[in-house]
């Protein structure tokens, strides 16, 4: 069965410039195309998850969405890299939602659209709702990175993380999972 990385949006892969919806708006970090090729070559499928409430709040449209992530499709194809499958929670927080994070649908979703072994999987983000995501679905571990909000939620949630993994960003992210995939044995 297939492995994943999944993988938060704003604030893990690109700067998080609130509620992200203009193409100038959106600028990808810096080494996100190379780590991302990096899982890829490692025959990790890449999955984004990601709540987008700006949708459901009025602030833009279910199209601005798409052409966003049309952008970082193409930008992340000049690295060789392709996303196995985008999944979106458009509503806002307390509106009836499937895939709106913390839970874990979408990775449930992909698991059984793309036959992703969930137990073999990782996934990246920088809020508690992206990690407590991925600890509902049972992936093997959740990493939080410090871009984005992550920094912040180290620091006011620091008891709520000792099940993550805290890196500066995706490239360390990346590094850590490659190290643990290549020495299983290795301690986090």
């Amino acid at each position: 069965m297939p492995r994943a990385v999944f993988l938060d949006r704003d604030g893990v892969l690109n700067e998080d410039r609130g509620y992200v919806h203009e193409i100038h708006d959106f600028v990808l970090y810096p080494g996100t195309g190379a780590a991302l090729r990096r899982l890829q070559e490692a025959a990790f499928l890449l999955v984004l998850v990601t709540n987008q409430s700006g949708i459901g709040r009025g602030y833009y449209t279910l199209d601005a969405m798409h052409a966003i992530h049309r952008h970082l499709e193409a930008l992340l194809a000049r690295d060789g890299v392709r996303l196995a499958r985008i999944y979106f929670a458009p509503e806002a927080p307390g509106q009836p939602s499937r895939h709106r994070k913390p839970s874990p649908q979408a990775l449930f979703d992909a698991r059984d659209t793309l036959g992703i072994d969930l137990s073999r999987s990782y996934l990246v983000g920088d809020k508690q709702a992206d990690l407590e995501c991925g600890w509902n679905a049972g992936v093997r571990r959740c990493l939080l990175v410090r871009t984005g909000c992550g920094a912040q939620v180290e620091h006011d949630n620091a008891p709520r993380l000792a099940r993550a993994v805290v890196v500066d960003h995706l490239p360390a992210a990346v590094d850590w999972i490659l190290t643990r995939d290549a020495n299983p044995d290795t301690c986090p």
